[in-house]
């Protein structure tokens, strides 16, 4: 199903230099919102595909996809539940603002600031449209999070790639990020960042943000900022800032199935995003999700609870990897590290699979290591056992 782009619309998209023929590519991106982020062609990334080995098998530890190890909290999930016998009406009891004052609340940030989403991959890919254009580019870290990637690939927007490297801990190098396109549109941050797990400091993204070209944007994924507890750039954009501030609900709260998510910019910014879709986007959504997610955002004791069983399991996996002599790359703050097999990262998936455990993919810049997200301890005392087979 595609958007329909107003007249205004396809003014302001060929004034940027988009050509006609590409008004039809953005009109289905805006229409598959999240979908086109994951199956839209592409030549830098694997497009997504469930893995039938491990979807549904009831003994396999799956710690392959950055998912949550268990269900929402406890309180959440009651709220959510109410709402079942409500799933009849579109909007039974101004769900979708209850969310949003509460989001305000909590990160102190004006209400109008603040939009929902069915989680983040249509805001993510909605502003590579709106900020990037054939002559201004995207920038950003590599190896990441590539639905971005995708959209540009499929837009024809100059892609700018700047390699993580051990010198500073992996961790995104945003003077190597303006260097890499002076003139891009759209520089994305992910921190921490998928797969390494590594922090951008927060000084080195106002950094970015004071010595970037007039008139392009920086947004910061982060999707899994409950895990590792840093500040913020909600700040930044509460300073007026050109700043666009992700935020999902499917890591740290566990919602990953029902498709839920937040960006935080100041209001014109938001407004160019949603400019080129006249259908209200962000307003037909799950209330089931709407429900579940206010509840969860209050909850400061159980994320700090989550969150540190989250690095007991993490630790003990590293610890028994350092053991093992295996190397993997430091300074992950989140529910995922990167482990280097020194030999195929896809024959050693497959050496997992038999052994019942699903490990996370590869990147290509890194065709060695393994992404293996951070589930129970269970789970990762399951991931160990299986190491150990596999290295006897």
């Amino acid at each position: 199903m595609s958007a329909t782009l107003s007249k205004d619309a396809r003014e302001e998209l060929q004034s940027r230099g988009y050509s006609r023929r590409q008004f039809g590519r953005i009109s289905s991106l805006l229409g598959m919102g999240a979908a086109l982020t994951r199956f839209a062609p592409s030549a830098h990334a694997e497009t997504f595909k469930p893995d039938q080995a491990f979807v549904g098998h009831p003994n396999m530890v799956r710690i392959g996809s950055n998912e949550c190890w268990t269900g929402p909290f406890p309180t959440a999930c009651s709220a959510g539940q109410a709402m079942v016998p409500h799933g009849n009406r579109y909007e039974p009891d101004h769900l979708r603002s209850t969310l949003l004052d509460t989001a305000a609340q909590v990160e102190n940030c004006p209400v109008d600031h603040i939009l929902p989403w069915s989680g983040s991959s249509d805001p993510l890919s909605r502003a590579v449209v709106s900020f990037c254009s054939p002559t201004r580019g995207l920038v950003t870290a590599n190896p990441s999070y590539e639905a971005a990637w995708r959209t540009a690939s499929w837009l024809n927007v100059k892609l700018s790639r700047v390699p993580l490297t051990a010198h500073n801990g992996y961790v995104t190098d945003v003077r190597a990020m303006l260097q890499a396109d002076p003139n891009a549109g759209l520089y994305y941050i992910c921190s921490p960042n998928n797969p390494t797990g590594t922090v951008t400091p927060l000084e080195d993204i106002a950094w970015l943000v004071d010595n970037k070209p007039a008139g392009s944007i920086v947004m910061v994924d982060e999707a899994y900022i409950h895990f590792s507890g840093t500040p913020s750039a909600i700040s930044l954009v509460k300073q007026g800032k050109d700043v666009v501030v992700l935020r999902t609900f499917s890591k740290m709260f566990a919602m990953a199935g029902l498709r839920l998510g937040l960006n935080f910019a100041r209001p014109d910014l938001q407004q160019r995003m949603m400019r080129y879709d006249g259908a209200n986007v962000t307003t037909m959504l799950n209330i089931v999700a709407l429900a579940c997610g206010a509840s969860s955002l209050t909850q400061t004791e159980n994320i700090i609870a989550r969150r540190n069983e989250m690095i007991a399991a993490r630790t003990m996996t590293l610890d028994h990897l350092r053991k093992r002599g295996v190397h993997f790359l430091p300074n992950s703050q989140a529910n995922m590290f990167m482990v280097d097999w020194k030999k195929s990262a896809a024959q050693m998936k497959a050496a997992f699979a038999k052994q019942n455990v699903e490990i996370g993919r590869n990147w290509e810049i890194w065709p060695t290591m393994s992404r293996v997200t951070v589930g129970s301890m269970a789970d990762m005392q399951a991931f160990c056992k299986a190491l150990d087979h596999i290295m006897a």
